[in-house]
């Protein structure tokens, strides 16, 4: 009689399988075993603690004051009562466009910023004081044929040649250069470009 277990692979293929499933058995049974008693403590938990809550108010804690009128029955009187009240309102008509009385000003209003009784046309726009003068002396060209123009630029006792575009003293950039003067900018005042003119020495 064959048993169908005539390799060896395949016996050893059953047996895998059936201790897998065992472990897996054994997994799912030992939580629906050990874990009865506290699903069945939370549930008992979770169904007495609003029965708990309930008889506390109950017993007098946190109750609202119930009104002392609960009469259901209908009183005419009342009703008759608020029947013959009347509408007495202000006379204005809410439905009818109207213009409203707005109250003459007192005094002329005043929105310039200037005093009462002082004229506005006296008021003053203050005025901003000029940036400071570059403290550089434009002496000279350092040309070189081929080689755009380039100037000499004298700031104390420093000397320096710089283009147009180039910053002279990491502050001062030179804009433009003309025959008899340079267009200096402060870069970190951000004024506006100064004229210097050509002097000697």
């Amino acid at each position: 009689m064959k048993l169908g277990f005539e390799n060896k692979k395949q016996a050893m293929t059953a047996a895998v399988l059936g201790i897998v499933a065992i472990a897996v058995l054994a997994y799912e049974g030992i939580p629906f075993f050990t874990g009865s008693s506290t699903s069945a403590s939370s549930a008992l938990t979770l169904t007495t603690t609003p029965a708990a809550s309930h008889a506390q108010t109950r017993g007098g804690k946190g109750r609202k004051p119930r009104p002392e009128n609960l009469d259901p029955t209908l009183r005419l009187d009342l009703l008759a009562s608020s029947e013959k009240t009347q509408y007495e309102g202000s006379g204005r008509n809410i439905f009818v466009s109207q213009a409203e009385d707005i109250p003459a000003p007192v005094a002329r209003g005043n929105t310039d910023g200037s005093k009462p009784g002082e004229d506005a046309t006296h008021y003053v726009t203050p005025t901003v004081p000029p940036p400071p003068p570059i403290p550089l002396k434009f002496y000279g060209f350092a040309n070189s044929p081929g080689e755009p123009k380039k100037v000499f630029l004298k700031y104390g006792e420093d000397v320096f040649v710089a283009g147009e575009g180039e910053i002279v003293d990491r502050r001062y950039k030179v804009i433009r250069i003309s025959p008899t003067s340079v267009e200096i900018q402060d870069v970190v005042g951000s004024g506006p470009p100064q004229s210097i003119p050509l002097t000697q020495g």
